[in-house]
């Protein structure tokens, strides 16, 4: 099956918002064995934006339409579509209905413009917003299926998961597709590809290879005639790639590193407590991103400067004798952390995250601590990044790291 993704919006064209609509469609449509081959933005015109669809929907046999569905007067989605259709627009008794219960379920008035929203083609069913006034299409001829859906992203997200995802599941018939994305930290792309080279040719169970912020994800795809010969097809194929890129791998699908952390945390009985120089509190904050972290979160310092460090315990000697971003005062951080804070386990970030050099060393140095019980370990990296990315980067390394001493903890 073709696919082609048209977002529109001259708002998007001229930079003032990021498209991230389509960069999550074509996300969902890789593992359900679609290829998208076509993604284009179209402004707020309605003869451009007829001429777009007719393209699409002469070489497309899926096409999923993104914005322009508000109740002002360039929002032309609906109208370009009738027009490329040859059918008229009327306002959808039911549609108007369920329109007006949303402004009264709110305890006020419709405004009569937003009487545009109601409209629909002959050919159409509507798809209802449950976050927002803008109800979308699914429209199907002679074996074409066109989507409209919100520009808002989590009104998208949404109707795509009720509502447009298991309509186009039907439409692929009785085979099952499913996906695994096995997500590692610690190595190149390129690494990861040349690792995995021995399976890429596979075409059933396929292997794709991303760069993600969290590391590079590798997603198996399969396809088959039931689930549990889909699922065995995707385990053998996962075990075929943990054996290439070994302890890299740090979860899988929806996990996060901060959750996975939790949960090892949780399961050991064991209590964590941060200190951070040049992340400015990010790790303590992925840490409580997780529901529950307040079981083993103690609780995280910032000491930014080298007297909030001295005041939370680290040696003044041997920040004088070492700098402040070094390994030896990065184990100093982990140990005032744990003593100070009374946690099991104590971390600790130190580093230059640019966009200067300090103390004679490169931005993009990073030196992390980590004490659990009475045991210490540093780790040193050097991030080629923005600043932004350098304090990313720093947290994701030290909460990989942390992972695998857990993990290997009696």
């Amino acid at each position: 099956m073709k696919a082609e993704i048209v977002a529109v919006g001259t708002e998007i064209l001229l930079g003032d918002i990021t498209d991230t609509n389509s960069a999550f469609i074509a996300g969902e449509l890789a593992p359900l064995g679609i290829d998208l081959y076509w993604m284009t933005v179209v402004g707020d015109n309605i003869d451009r934006l007829v001429e777009v669809l007719k393209q699409a929907w002469d070489r497309s046999d899926l096409i999923v339409v993104t914005g322009g569905l508000g109740p002002t007067e360039d929002d032309i989605t609906r109208e370009g579509i009738a027009r490329m259709l040859g059918e008229e627009l009327a306002v959808d008794p039911d549609v108007e209905k369920w329109l007006r219960g949303f402004f009264s379920s709110r305890g006020y008035p419709m405004p009569e413009r937003n009487i545009k929203q109601a409209t629909a083609i002959p050919s159409s069913k509507p798809l209802y917003n449950t976050r927002g006034t803008a109800p979308g299409w699914w429209v199907q001829q002679e074996g074409t299926a066109l989507v409209t859906m919100p520009g808002v992203p989590v009104e998208l997200f949404q109707m795509w998961q009720e509502q447009v995802l298991p309509q186009i599941k039907e439409m692929l018939g009785g085979d099952i597709i499913l996906s695994r994305t096995i997500k590692t930290l610690g190595m190149a792309e390129a690494a990861v590809d040349e690792a995995l080279s021995p399976l890429l040719s596979s075409t059933n169970p396929s292997i794709g290879i991303y760069a993600k912020m969290d590391g590079i994800h590798i997603r198996i795809t399969a396809k088959g005639s039931g689930e549990d010969v889909v699922r065995g097809m995707l385990n053998d194929m996962e075990a075929k790639a943990r054996e290439q890129v070994g302890d890299r791998v740090w979860g899988v699908d929806d996990q996060t590193l901060e959750g996975v952390l939790g949960e090892l945390f949780t399961q050991k009985g064991l209590t964590l407590a941060t200190m951070e120089s040049c992340t400015g509190g990010l790790l303590a904050n992925h840490i409580t991103d997780v529901p529950g972290s307040s079981r083993y979160f103690k609780g995280g310092a910032v000491t930014y400067t080298n007297d909030m460090k001295m005041a939370m315990g680290v040696p003044r000697a041997l920040i004088e004798e070492h700098g402040a971003v070094s390994p030896q005062v990065a184990e100093a951080m982990a140990r005032a952390a744990q003593g100070r804070l009374g946690g099991d386990v104590g971390v600790a970030i130190t580093g230059v995250a640019g966009p200067d050099d300090m103390e004679g060393n490169p931005k993009g140095t990073v030196h992390i601590g980590i004490v659990v019980r009475d045991k210490a370990y540093t780790f040193s990296h050097r991030y080629g990044f923005p600043r932004q990315q350098v304090k990313r980067w720093a947290v994701l390394g030290a909460m990989f790291q942390l992972r695998r001493i857990l993990l290997n903890l009696a």
